[in-house]
């Protein structure tokens, strides 16, 4: 009679998936702080000032959405 016997490193698996989880909580909480950042940033110009560089106060989340996340990743 034949049979197989297998060992696995399932700890390996585990562990990689902590520190991925606590990679990727790393990651956002840096996305996160940029946005704020940027967002606060470009929220304090004047309208003017928002004029002058093409932009409108409707494409400020937008915007700073997109640069967290570009600058993060």
């Amino acid at each position: 009679m034949a049979y197989m016997n297998t060992t696995s490193a399932a700890g390996n698996t585990f562990t990689a998936r902590i520190a991925s989880a606590f990679h990727t909580l790393a990651t956002r909480i840096k996305e996160r702080r940029l946005y704020r950042q940027t967002f606060e940033g470009l929220n304090a110009l004047s309208n003017r000032e928002l004029d002058d560089l093409g932009l409108s106060r409707s494409e400020l989340r937008y915007i700073a959405k997109e640069s967290a996340h570009n600058a993060v990743r």
